[in-house]
């Protein structure tokens, strides 16, 4: 963290600099560490796919219609199979 002393004589203001690198940098290795060794990126999509079929899977027709048209609002997104990485 820098703080310029000068300030801008138009504003008043004083000049604050925040350099976020190393904070974010520590962030990732902390969000990576809590991941884990044995995290599956690909596995996890996969998962997700495979829960969102069978959350939509067997709806009667009313149900089928309302999917339909939530999917058509775009509040919903449009089932496609293989959405997970290979």
């Amino acid at each position: 963290m820098t703080r310029d002393n000068e300030s801008s004589p138009n504003t008043g203001l004083i000049a604050f600099d925040v350099d976020l690198t190393r904070q974010e940098t520590q962030r990732r290795a902390l969000v990576m560490d809590a991941l884990g060794p044995d995290w599956d990126p690909v596995a996890v999509l996969q998962d997700e796919d495979a829960a969102y079929e069978l959350l939509y899977s067997g709806l009667d027709a009313e149900q089928q219609r309302i999917h339909d048209e939530l999917v058509a609002a775009g509040v919903l997104p449009a089932r496609e199979s293989g959405r997970a990485a290979d």
